[in-house]
């Protein structure tokens, strides 16, 4: 009665689904990875004699798929437990923006292998692993696993570079 008499809604405190923010960030995700996924049904096929790997088409439509997959997962696990709201972005935010630049310079200038080694090395040190060793590792085993991945699976050359020059040549 109390609820009523000072014009609130009782359970004020739970909004719908709908209204909270996980919801639509979710939401605007998955609702332009849809309409990506459905436009890459119309790409062009390459005939088999020119293909080289997998299809064009095929990478993007399994990557789209993983990122609606991947963002109801962390949706779902945000019903359990709530973002927290956040004044100011952390520190490890801007750094690995800044990483990131970092990475655009080093594929420009020297090796896009190398600029891998250099992000995955960096990004895990800024986010909480100071061991030498799996620093080291992760540096190393990473770019690898991209290289095996585009080079074997995809069938896709890196671009020119100090690393990647030693390898074609």
């Amino acid at each position: 009665m109390k609820n009523v008499q000072n014009n609130q809604r009782a359970n004020s405190g739970s909004l719908p689904f709908f209204f909270k923010s996980s919801f639509k960030v979710s939401f605007v995700i998955i609702f332009i990875s849809s309409i990506l996924l459905f436009a890459t049904f119309f790409f062009d096929t390459v005939p088999p004699i020119l293909n080289r790997g997998i299809q064009p088409a095929t990478f993007p439509k399994g990557l789209l798929i993983l990122i609606i997959f991947l963002t109801l997962v962390i949706y779902l696990l945000s019903l359990k437990n709530p973002w927290k709201k956040e004044k100011k972005l952390p520190n490890t935010f801007f750094k690995t923006l800044y990483s990131f630049i970092l990475f655009v310079i080093i594929a420009k200038t020297l090796d896009f292998f190398l600029a891998i080694s250099v992000l995955s090395l960096l990004v895990s040190h800024f986010w909480g692993e100071k061991r030498i060793f799996y620093l080291l590792l992760v540096s190393v085993i990473f770019p690898v696993i991209v290289f095996i991945f585009f080079e074997t699976i995809l069938g896709l050359r890196f671009p020119p570079g100090v690393i990647t020059n030693i390898y074609y040549n």
